[in-house]
């Protein structure tokens, strides 16, 4: 088939210039960057609701996989004039323009640069001070199975359903998942923080066994790390919906708790998404039409001072923060000498 130099989509009301769009982005079945373009079309509604509104860093891959890649921060200078855009602060406090998903056509046009990941902000761009989504991020370790992390989202669960919240579950389209809880935009990032921290703690007191809540890489063995620092100000978390730079384009898959038990995350791709959601309607359409409150965990983040628990580690990016540990890991920590007090 001859190649084509470009097509111009209608998307959204808007004309979107998709250029080499017979370029192989996914090699493993030959998925073109074309495909991946009707595959967002395919999931419109459920990608708006995940991501419209909200700012995005974009993860770029013009070759595809397997090419080099880079994070752009920064939409380009070049851009069409019907582009949303927003200034948004990185974890290290440079400012940057950065895209916001204002509808698919900004989707088609991020495409069209080779992205191949968009990693989503926790607020939208219209109340970026108040986060609305707490997001539970089940990190394997290595030598974990996916049906380990399986098994820590259930335990996540129960723990939620205790104190009266509903967690909704996606793959990550790699080896992990992610759990999110829908806020009220009330709460700042730092309270949303402090409460993927108690979460964070009371699984690994619950299931030492499996899950573990150490920030230092050394302490945590083979466990399910639940890693709330992925809730820290100004941090991105890979996009429901998204495909990810994987030769078998997987998605970030929004599942119900059902499907959880079953489903392996290499199963869904751009291919065999889209039949799953006409089929069976967006898992998370729930979380947008009844957010919930943080305050049940608040209490928890509450209980843990009171019993004189200090804050957690912060990644090396931040500022040391009020009430945080010394962060170094524990290794490398100074041991008192002879000649030390005490």
């Amino acid at each position: 088939m001859a190649r084509s130099d470009a097509v111009e989509l209608e998307v959204a009301g808007r004309s979107v210039r998709v250029t080499s769009p017979d370029k192989v982005f996914f090699p493993e079945r030959g998925d073109t960057k074309l495909d991946l373009v009707h595959y967002y079309l395919s999931v419109e509604a459920e990608a708006m609701r995940a991501m419209g509104g909200r700012p995005v860093l974009m993860q770029r891959f013009p070759d595809g996989v397997g090419g080099g890649n880079f994070f752009q921060k920064r939409v380009p200078k070049s851009r069409p004039e019907w582009l949303a855009t927003t200034v948004v602060s990185t974890p290290n406090g440079t400012r940057s323009e950065a895209l916001v998903i204002e509808d698919l056509a900004h989707v088609v046009w991020a495409v069209n640069l080779g992205c191949l990941g968009f990693h989503v902000w926790p607020s939208l761009a219209a109340d970026a001070d108040h986060v609305d989504e707490l997001r539970l991020d089940l990190d394997p370790s290595p030598g974990i199975r996916f049906e380990q992390i399986r098994e820590a989202a259930f335990v996540l669960r129960e723990l939620l359903e205790e104190v009266g919240l509903v967690g909704y579950p996606k793959t990550t389209g790699n080896r992990g998942l992610h759990v999110y809880v829908g806020l009220e935009p009330r709460w700042d990032a730092i309270q949303v923080r402090a409460a993927s921290v108690a979460v964070a703690r009371e699984l690994a007191r619950r299931r030492e066994d499996l899950i573990t809540d150490a920030w230092w890489k050394e302490e945590r063995g083979t466990r399910v790390f639940i890693d709330f620092n992925q809730n820290a100000p100004h941090k991105t978390v890979f996009g429901a919906w998204s495909a990810r730079a994987r030769t078998g384009a997987q998605v970030s898959t929004p599942l119900t708790w059902d499907e959880v038990a079953d489903v392996h995350p290499d199963e869904l791709t751009i291919a065999t998404v889209p039949g799953r959601v006409a089929e069976r309607g967006d898992p998370w359409r729930a979380m947008r039409e009844r957010p919930q409150s943080l305050d049940p965990l608040l209490e928890m983040v509450a209980r843990d001072q009171d019993a004189g628990l200090l804050d957690a580690p912060w990644p090396p990016v931040y500022p040391k923060m009020p009430g945080e540990p010394p962060r170094v890991a524990p290794s490398r920590a100074r041991r008192p000498g002879p000649d030390d007090d005490g």
